[in-house]
């Protein structure tokens, strides 16, 4: 349990957030990290640090941008629970991922359509031909051409 009184050098957060060094000092430069404290010219971290580490990941995860990430972090009043932090930013971020998820399937769809053509030129395939359009597609399957 964290006791506070840590003080880390940066080789250690990063041992502890699972993350190389130069990731925590992109953090520093890009202002998602505060600058750390130094002792003796070295940086210098505490639990806040590896907590604020763990909220980074945690946006990245769900697909956040690095500003996106910011406005996590520092972009409401600091008395503005997580909670509405993180809905004000999910409502904006979901129609993106609902987006990218239908941009997904329609890749799937053509990839497996692909899959099954067997044709000999790619200028006579149907696939390519119909721009792989499922009306133009749908019940039949590239084959070779006769």
């Amino acid at each position: 349990m964290a006791t506070g009184t840590e003080n880390w050098p940066i080789g250690e957060l990063a041992r502890r957030a699972g993350l190389n060094a130069s990731a925590i000092r992109y953090y520093e430069t890009v202002g998602l990290l505060p600058e750390a404290g130094r002792v003796g010219g070295k940086r210098r971290y505490d639990q806040s640090a590896l907590t604020r580490l763990a909220i980074i990941d945690l946006a990245q995860r769900a697909g956040f941008t690095l500003a996106e990430t910011r406005a996590l972090l520092d972009g409401f009043s600091p008395t503005t629970p997580p909670s509405e932090r993180w809905r004000a930013l999910a409502e904006r971020k979901l129609p993106e991922v609902q987006a990218l998820i239908r941009r997904a399937n329609e890749m799937k769809r053509l990839l497996k359509l692909g899959l099954e053509c067997d044709c000999l030129t790619l200028e006579e395939c149907e696939l390519f031909l119909s721009n792989g359009q499922p009306s133009a597609l749908y019940g039949t399957r590239p084959t070779k051409s006769g």
